[in-house]
């Protein structure tokens, strides 16, 4: 579960919109991680007879279901706030921006920069 758990988080870095367009993109070797997530569980695997462990790795898969909930939530924000700006922004004048739209965009550019961040810490 960990493995698609790790290839799904590394999807959704390709579609989040860098905050600072001047930085770097990160590059990600899918298969060395998937390769790690493979020798995780099967580490975790050897060791699921000892109760403890077992409740570490249920907690762990319990904070792995809320992140992953959250992160949808986010996304989901995320693409209503997009469209909200593109329909302000399709009312402006060619000349001149309203407050209202560089508001979304900032509230956009902080929740974009947000879900990246959560993506990168999760493991």
């Amino acid at each position: 579960m960990l493995k698609y758990v790790v290839v799904f988080a590394l999807s959704l870095t390709r579609f989040v919109i860098p905050a600072n367009s001047q930085s770097k993109p990160v590059t990600v070797n899918v298969a060395e991680v998937q390769k790690l997530a493979a020798e995780h569980e099967t580490m975790n695997n050897g060791l699921s007879n000892d109760p403890h462990r077992q409740l570490e790795q249920a907690q762990a898969a319990q904070l792995a279901a809320d992140r992953q909930v959250q992160l949808r939530l986010d996304t989901e924000k995320l693409v209503a706030l997009v469209a909200e700006l593109k329909l302000h922004v399709d009312k402006t004048n060619t000349n001149v921006l309203s407050m209202d739209v560089i508001k979304k965009a900032q509230e956009i550019q902080k929740l974009a920069k947000s879900v990246q961040d959560k993506m990168r810490t999760a493991y």
